[in-house]
């Protein structure tokens, strides 16, 4: 029999083993709440946006209730997919046509099956970041004015993206793929006929959310599919705080060896200044493979660099991931690159295939974007409201007041922007950003 003293140290470790899950494709082991376990062992079988799995959870938003979810998505290729998320509604009887539905895509936190937002103890909440003092966590999570939005009557859903918690490796910066998830959130927040969502809604994202919230704008045929869980979603209009979009750099996709190579290499030198930036860069190199199957890791970093960079990357998330990497490598850590990327015309192709596709976006498109953003050059955004103008589009962009970085620009922003969501709700038409630009 179990010395007494024991038993309460047994259940513990019981219950920490009964969370550990492994990511595909290799041996890094996360630690995973009961929920995600459960979600990593189902199929991605069902109609997208379709809710395979709720659980009601705490919010400390007033008159606010709030779910985990897991429903199903796709990624670019169209390939079935699981994504999980946080759910929050408030409380009471909808209206009759359904309340107006936010659908919030959240900025970089890692790639690993442990990095997805909905994981905190209390995601369901305002934004909160953990590089700005008062931010309580190691990452990012949270919905910006999400008090405000559920005093509106609003619905807001916020995915997690595939791979951080609901199986499969995540493509990060693979924008179409997380434009999908972010348009089958709002999909599954209709299906969750408790919550009284209506067809009408709108996508708001920052950092890599930005990114997303830029893709899913340009994805027409993919909002208008029948047969979802819940068709003929509205999109009113697109909020991105900070958005990469390295896709806007290429103008055409690169036919010839000799300037994708040039491109990767500038790529490379523009993203690499410092630890930071290489990690970004890093996860963006592995994670294209998991959606393009003719890039190999090997390709770009040497052999102990790709055995390395993988260990990393699907067992940590992002600031985990820049101090394991700082502490491994210091000022060393392009010793993991290859002196010559291989295969770099294939790379320049799907970097130009993962971004935003050049088709006019179905609704305005607002961009904030601060001076002293380092971490997401602020001329991305420009060249996507040059190009995105010229096909028609309304894309407006504000400079915030002061020098805002890339952490400040949610909070700085959101006085901004929470009007324009509110005019875009109530019918209002959006001022046509696009005067003046050639």
């Amino acid at each position: 029999m179990m010395n007494k003293k024991l038993k309460p140290l047994y259940v513990f470790l019981m219950s920490c083993a009964s969370t550990l899950a492994f990511s595909a494709g290799d041996n890094t082991h996360v630690y995973l709440p009961p929920f995600y376990e459960a979600v990593m062992k189902m199929t991605p079988n069902g109609k997208l946006g379709q809710v395979i799995k709720k659980e009601p959870i705490s919010t400390s938003i007033q008159g606010a209730q709030a779910w985990r979810i897991a429903f199903i998505s796709s990624d670019f290729a169209e390939r079935k997919t699981i994504s999980t998320g946080v759910l929050v509604a408030p409380v009471g009887p909808a209206p009759k046509e359904g309340r107006p539905v936010l659908a919030w895509a959240h900025g970089t936190t890692g790639t690993a099956q442990n990095c997805g937002p909905s994981q905190l103890p209390n995601p369901a909440q305002p934004l909160n970041e953990y590089f700005l003092i008062g931010g309580n966590s190691g990452t990012d999570y949270g919905m910006p004015a999400a008090e405000r939005f559920i005093k509106d009557g609003y619905v807001i859903v916020a995915t997690d993206y595939q791979g951080l918690g609901g199986g499969g490796k995540h493509q990060y910066m693979v924008s179409g793929t997380q434009a999908r998830d972010a348009i089958n959130s709002i999909r599954a927040a209709g299906d969750m006929k408790e919550v009284g969502a209506g067809k009408k809604a709108l996508m708001y994202g920052w950092s890599q959310g930005g990114g997303t919230v830029l893709a899913a704008a340009s994805s027409p045929d993919y909002i208008a599919l029948k047969g979802t869980a819940f068709d003929d979603i509205q999109l009113l209009g697109f909020v991105a705080l900070a958005p990469p979009d390295v896709s806007a750099t290429i103008t055409a996709v690169p036919n010839d060896q000799a300037s994708a190579d040039k491109y990767i290499d500038g790529l490379m030198q523009a993203f690499s200044g410092d630890v930071m930036g290489f990690a970004h860069l890093s996860m963006t190199f592995w994670a294209l493979p998991n959606g393009f199957s003719n890039l190999q890791l090997e390709d770009i970093f040497t052999t102990e660099g790709a055995k390395a960079i993988n260990q990393i990357y699907t067992g940590k998330c992002v600031h985990a991931a820049v101090d394991t990497i700082n502490y491994n490598f210091g000022s060393t850590y392009k010793t993991l690159l290859n002196a010559q990327p291989k295969n770099s015309l294939a790379w320049a192709k799907a970097i130009y295939e993962s971004g935003v596709k050049k088709v006019k976006p179905v609704a305005p498109v607002t961009i904030y974007w601060g001076t002293k953003d380092t971490a997401v050059p602020p001329f991305m955004g420009k060249l996507y409201q040059e190009q995105m103008c010229k096909l028609g589009a309304n894309v407006a962009r504000t400079q915030l007041p002061g020098e805002q970085t890339h952490y400040t620009t949610p909070p700085v922003a959101e006085p901004l922007f929470v009007p324009w969501v509110e005019d875009r709700f109530a019918g209002k038409q959006a001022q046509n950003g696009c005067v003046g630009i050639q």
